[in-house]
């Protein structure tokens, strides 16, 4: 996907958040470390563009929730993690991700929010799932589904991070068979 087509996708995906929460009511915008704040981000604005109500936007860094701790290194690099000024409590929550894959991220997003409070719904919003779930849990909006086969990965490119916006297929050389 490049850049217009991004765009593209991520305008459907905020109009279909808001026909999910039937308006901007008691909504609040919640990206994942680290693409998946930016997406958020992005969505909100479109939201706004929409409806004319921004809804409040923040950031989980889910590191120290994963099940793969052990495996991330001694000296894991911990990002921010700022909640809504409204907090979590009897709201509704879209957890927004880059790329969905095993479950596992999704999974430690929503352990981490439970330590914060008690959201009435929680949605989980993707651009990209590339399938090969670990654990049952599914998004509720995605942007697109790609098929991705051994020894490919998706790449999800944020102009705030990367400089250029835009979804890429590659071949991960390290995977090859």
């Amino acid at each position: 996907m490049d850049e217009r087509a991004t765009q593209r996708t991520l305008e459907r995906m905020a109009r279909e958040i808001v026909e999910k929460n039937d308006g901007t009511e008691g909504l609040s915008l919640v990206g994942i470390q680290r693409r998946g704040v930016e997406l958020a981000q992005r969505l909100a604005a479109e939201i706004e563009t929409a409806e004319g109500v921004r809804p409040p936007v923040g950031s989980l860094d889910i590191t120290l929730y994963r099940d793969d701790l052990t495996q991330v290194g001694p000296r894991p690099v911990l990002g921010e993690t700022r909640l809504p000024e409204d907090g979590v409590d009897e709201r509704v929550i879209v957890i927004v991700d880059d790329v969905a894959f095993t479950g596992r991220t999704a999974r430690a997003a929503m352990d981490e929010l439970a330590d914060f409070g008690r959201p009435s719904r929680i949605y989980l919003c993707v651009l990209v799932d590339r399938g090969g779930r670990e654990l049952p849990i599914q998004p509720d909006i995605v942007g697109r589904h790609l098929e991705v086969h051994h020894g490919e990965r998706v790449e999800v490119l944020v102009s705030e991070v990367d400089g250029r916006t835009g979804v890429e297929l590659v071949t991960d050389p390290t995977k090859e068979a």
